[in-house]
């Protein structure tokens, strides 16, 4: 770009260089604002019960599964708490504390994707060791259950996500270990929804995953925690990669 006298407009590239993109909220964004707006204008008060998912679903004009996973959220962080016998229940955190993490919450499921990318790729790890070791014969059924509806999702040429977001779900249930079941819950949805929106791993990776998760699954049922764990890491290595390159120019230009 030049100015008028054929020179480079250097102050119209840095102008565009310091552009933000647009973050685009996403349902289970908007579900944890409105139960923040709630929650701060004291509509909700540490200890009150949450209406049900069905009923916050149909009032909000989403799935549940959206209305769950911005519960599973909120419930890892503790700013909810349920109780199977009674519902949902804001926790007993001060008005003040509840709005900032809920703030933060939603700054983590936006920013440094490299890192997320990162963690799950160590949870992961951890997570398939402890399913090779502890799975049970019906985790066995569900996770294939899990990988054949994946699989015949993308032999029609269907968006699998998700297919794909269950099977890696199943396998953190396989680990009797509900921190890392939820976790993965928090993890799992908005990374692999961004790496197959974006095309990160190029058209055909979702065809090439077939391929790995049969090996992930293969070592789970036969109880092989190395060679569950080497399935997994091949599986992971190339979003991985593809962090960490990004990681590096991002320190490069923040030098």
């Amino acid at each position: 770009m030049v100015n008028q006298i054929g020179q480079p407009n250097y102050n119209m590239q840095n102008i565009i260089r310091n552009i933000q993109a647009i973050q685009v909220e996403s349902s289970v964004d908007k579900i944890i604002l409105q139960l923040k707006q709630l929650i701060t204008s004291g509509q909700l008060k540490p200890g009150d019960r949450l209406p049900a998912e069905r009923q916050l679903a149909e009032k909000l004009g989403v799935g549940r599964s959206y209305v769950r996973e911005a519960i599973l959220k909120l419930e890892f962080y503790g700013l909810l708490r349920t109780s199977p016998q009674s519902g949902t229940y804001v926790s007993g955190l001060s008005i003040k504390v509840l709005d900032n993490l809920i703030s933060d919450i939603i700054k983590f499921n936006k920013d440094d994707f490299s890192a997320l990318i990162e963690a799950r790729y160590y949870v992961e790890l951890d997570a398939v060791r402890l399913a090779a070791e502890r799975r049970t014969k019906q985790d066995v059924i569900e996770l294939r259950a899990a990988l054949e509806d994946y699989e015949l999702k993308i032999e029609q040429n269907l968006n699998a996500v998700e297919e794909d977001m269950l099977f890696h779900i199943k396998i953190a249930q396989a680990t009797k270990n509900s921190v890392i079941e939820s976790m993965m819950a928090i993890l799992i949805p908005d990374l692999i929804k961004n790496i197959i929106e974006n095309n990160i791993c190029g058209k055909d990776r979702s065809k090439m995953a077939i391929t790995e998760h049969r090996a992930i699954l293969k070592a789970i049922e036969e109880n092989d925690i190395d060679a569950a764990e080497n399935a997994m890491a091949a599986h992971l290595d190339e979003v991985l990669q593809v962090a960490r390159t990004a990681f590096a120019a991002n320190q490069i230009v923040n030098k």
